[in-house]
């Protein structure tokens, strides 16, 4: 299989998921610059986090307009694995990919430590690796991670389980139930504030993202092979 890591000027996390994909999981993986006008050689996205154009305007405002996000709507709509963390997740909520938007965090803080997560769906093809209901502990580094949506979006995400990670113990930024990952309606677009690839490896102090990652590969090999 074969990834993008996705680089916006700002980004800062990129080369955290180039490793977990390349040295961790033992997939090929490259990085594509932010004006790139052809997705058609991965066969899945990864959006980084970082402070992409600085966060001026609004975290992903500027990023959304980049010439790569056309090619990642089309990938999305193509059925691809499309991954936002962090700075990423607030790019594909500009986007459109993902319902809701990331708002300052409640305390009016940045953040940077590890927290709890609860897999609220182990049924996507991000999170298969997991069991429901299981919590994992994933780093978290944001000051605008505070997840917001209007009720009538709330009671379909819900409805569409489309919640797929809550935080556990502690809600870190005030997001409305405690949402720390949500998934798009047709399941392939997963965007989520807390850092799987930051824990990918025990050495750096845990591996229980590593799980996402495996999660997609699974998927996408079991799908290639059937459609062999």
């Amino acid at each position: 299989m074969k990834f993008a890591v996705i680089v916006f000027p700002g980004s800062n996390c990129d080369l955290d998921m180039y490793h977990a994909i390349k040295d961790e999981l033992g997939e090929e993986v490259e990085y594509v610059w932010h004006d790139a006008t052809d997705l058609s050689g991965f066969d899945g996205i990864l959006l980084p986090g970082g402070f992409s154009y600085g966060d001026y305007l609004r975290c992903g405002a500027i990023s959304r307009f980049s010439n790569v996000m056309s090619e990642v709507v089309k990938a999305a709509e193509a059925g691809k694995p499309v991954l936002g963390v962090c700075n990423g997740f607030q790019v594909l909520t500009e986007a459109g990919l993902l319902p809701g938007a990331l708002l300052r965090n409640k305390n009016l803080k940045f953040m940077c430590r590890t927290v709890g997560l609860t897999v609220e769906n182990n049924e996507t093809q991000f999170t298969s690796g997991y069991k429901k209901g299981e919590v994992i502990q994933i780093p978290i580094a944001h000051g605008e991670g505070n997840y917001y949506c209007d009720e009538e979006t709330l009671a379909s995400l819900k409805e569409n389980n489309q919640i797929v990670f809550t935080y556990a113990s502690e809600n870190p930024n005030g997001s409305i139930e405690d949402i720390a990952g949500i998934i798009n309606a047709t399941g392939n677009v997963l965007g989520m504030m807390p850092h799987p690839e930051r824990a990918a490896n025990d050495i750096m102090g845990g591996s229980d993202g590593l799980a996402l990652f495996k999660s997609i590969v699974k998927q996408w090999r079991e799908s290639h092979v059937s459609h062999a």
